[in-house]
């Protein structure tokens, strides 16, 4: 073998060990130029080497004399930047990194150092753009293939067991980190998802990616003001994403800024009129400001653009007071027949045809449809009953009236929240807008602090793994409740738009922390919205919701997971006599002067007439409750679910005698 023959193999052999082992990659380097002095590739190993131990000064020199040699190396212009930026002169290097990529614009390392050298001169939008250029280039890294076929299958514990070894070989790999943060939100933990994107955000600024998830995990949290400017720095690049657009213009519209959140979508879809998903966004954004007739145009543009989108289907069913064509039922079945039909898209189609069958009196068939819905959302949204029911179990063991009576004082005075709980589909949202009418109460959303107060006591109250909710509660001391009563009262603040008194916070799964609400303000208002369980079941399981809710789509899980409620809310009944005001459905509906003026006696207000005309209360209401709340109390779904009474077996089993022990009312 040749002398240069055997530098060239000893060369092999070094850049092997770059990354790995540079110290020794740049020892063999160093005697291979002792042979061959000024040999070039011995050069770019020693400067490349010199780098990664942190000697970028070293490196320079030698690395802007191969470039000079080498004018049309896109390779070397791209090492010299990353010299210079090593050598804290981000000036110089970008200039070395945009000469590298108008070598060869294909360069997809180019494009990320470039973004790091913009990031540190100050240049935000040009670090995004170049971060994009580099996201472009770059394939889905082969190794996560397993985790795409776990989290295909919904085995959430696999794929995030897979992402953690991962991250602890590599823990600065933004692409997992942001992996990880959707798998952790598909089994219902924002805060660890919002974390794992910061964390991906604090490395890759330029991630646009993770930048869009954050904003959508911020906007389901309620926290508009932080996804506006999110969204607009990810417009700066990319100003026509419609994604981005639509994002911008429902928070706009949550925070009070309705009319520049309609020019805005007006102006997406004048100029984007064969984009079904922009015409789908805008019909949506019409719905939830009030304006159903132009939802319904809306979502008809996106069928006109795009026939066999399920979803602009099940949105006009969704409007509850729309009613489908023979044309509409016609094209909705020959939808579903037809080959290579996406998996999203027949679920929607299965929900919209159950609903067009059930106005037409057609049960069996509608019920089928509402089967097969159910049966493919349920195939991907996580839930175990057994959870819930073992949560509901050691709840009834510690919340006792012993418990409570030795905890006399703690937490605060204030009366600011009233808490509605219960279930989906329970008149809650109609309890909020009833409240919501009074002259010294504002309707919010669904806060998510209580929630956010339960993870965080979970997390920092024992050594073990996964310590047993609600066991941390014990744990509180009186200044502990306290301090977390004004945690809970800053953090909701942001939320309320108004001066007045009182606020309403509706997240219903509170229900399951009773106890610790209790605990941190033993004078403020708690409602339980209850309706009858067949009646809460079949309205939940008609109903194919935006995200979590697993026990909705299986009738016995439904069944279970009502009786776990009711069986929690009556041992607090126990234990806290009268603490908890129960409004039933059906009473309200029949009977809404008589359970308004109940409802606000037991909240310490003065009855108001606004109160019965809670549709003429102009707000913004987020739910799918939106079109009942704008019109008079009606009682046609008041016994709706006898209709497919024949198909209920599974949940009555699962139910037992709460059916026969729900209150007769309405009379």
């Amino acid at each position: 073998m040749t002398a240069s023959a055997t530098a060239d193999l000893e060369l092999m052999r070094a850049s092997v060990l770059l990354d790995s082992d540079p110290a020794t990659a740049a020892k063999s380097a160093t005697e291979i130029l002792a042979r061959f002095p000024g040999h070039p590739e011995a050069n770019l190993l020693l400067a490349a080497a010199c780098r990664r131990l942190g000697d970028g000064r070293a490196a320079v020199p030698v690395l802007e004399s191969l470039a000079a040699a080498n004018p049309d190396s896109a390779l070397l212009a791209l090492e010299l930047g990353r010299g210079l930026a090593s050598s804290a002169r981000p000036a110089d290097a970008r200039g070395a990194f945009k000469r590298a990529i108008a070598l060869d614009a294909g360069l997809a390392d180019a494009w990320r150092e470039l973004a790091q050298a913009e990031f540190l001169l100050g240049e935000e939008t040009a670090g995004d753009a170049a971060y994009a250029e580099f996201s472009r280039l770059t394939p889905e890294p082969i190794e996560f293939n397993d985790v795409l076929v776990a989290l295909a299958d919904n085995r959430l514990a696999a794929a995030e067991a897979m992402l953690r070894q991962h991250l602890k070989r590599t823990p600065e790999d933004v692409v997992a980190l942001r992996m990880l943060a959707d798998t952790v939100l598909r089994r219902d933990d924002p805060g660890e998802a919002e974390r794992s994107l910061r964390a991906a955000l604090e490395l890759a600024p330029g991630y646009a990616a993770a930048r869009l998830d954050l904003a959508r995990l911020l906007y389901a949290k309620q926290m508009y003001g932080e996804v506006l400017p999110l969204v607009e720095r990810l417009l700066r690049v990319d100003p026509e994403n419609i994604a981005y657009l639509s994002l911008k213009a429902q928070a706009l519209r949550l925070v009070g800024r309705s009319a520049e959140a309609v020019a805005l979508m007006e102006g997406a879809v004048r100029e984007r009129p064969t984009d079904a998903q922009a015409w789908l966004l805008y019909g949506h954004l019409m719905r939830e400001v009030g304006e159903p007739a132009e939802a319904i145009a809306a979502y008809r543009h996106a069928l006109a653009v795009q026939p066999q989108q399920g979803e602009a289907y099940w949105s006009l069913a969704n409007l509850k007071t729309f009613r489908f064509e023979e044309a509409d039922l016609a094209a909705m079945q020959a939808r579903l027949g037809e080959a290579g039909l996406r998996a999203g898209d027949r679920t929607h189609l299965e929900f919209a045809l159950g609903k067009a069958l059930e106005d037409r009196g057609e049960y069996p068939d509608s019920f089928e449809h509402y089967a097969r819905g159910n049966a493919l959302q349920r195939a991907k949204t996580p839930y175990d009953a057994s959870v819930v029911e073992a949560d509901v179990r050691r709840s009834v063991a510690l919340y006792t009236a012993p418990f409570f009576a030795a905890r006399q004082g703690f937490g605060s005075e204030r009366t600011d929240p009233i808490f509605v709980v219960g279930l989906p589909r329970s008149g809650s949202t109609l309890i909020e807008q009833i409240l919501a009418s009074h002259s010294a109460v504002e309707g919010t959303r669904e806060l998510d602090e209580i929630p956010g107060i339960v993870r965080d006591l979970v997390l920092r109250s024992s050594t073990r793994a996964t310590p047993a909710y609600p066991e941390p509660v014990a744990g509180l001391d009186a200044a502990g409740a306290r301090a977390l009563a004004e945690r809970y009262l800053a953090r909701t603040q942001p939320f309320r738009s108004t001066d007045k008194a009182r606020f309403v916070d509706k997240m219903l799964a509170n229900f399951g922390h009773v106890g610790l609400i209790h605990l941190l303000f033993p004078r403020a208002t708690i409602i339980d919205a209850r309706r009858h369980p067949l009646g809460c079941g079949m309205s939940c399981y008609r109903q194919l919701f935006a995200r979590g809710l697993g026990f909705t789509y299986d009738l016995e899980e439904f069944g279970r997971h009502y009786r776990a409620y009711a069986e929690l809310m009556a041992h607090l009944d126990q234990v806290l006599p009268g603490r908890v005001h129960r409004v039933y459905y059906e009473a309200l509906v029949a009977h809404p002067e008589r359970e308004v003026r109940r409802l606000l006696e037991h909240c310490g207000l003065p009855f108001e007439e606004a109160c019965l005309r809670f549709y003429e209360t102009k707000r913004i209401v987020q739910t799918i409750s939106t079109e009942q709340v704008r019109r008079p109390i009606y009682s046609e779904s008041v016994g709706q679910w006898r209709h497919f009474e024949p198909w209920l077996g599974p949940m009555q089993a699962a139910l037992g005698d709460l059916i026969e022990r729900y209150p007769i009312l309405g009379g």
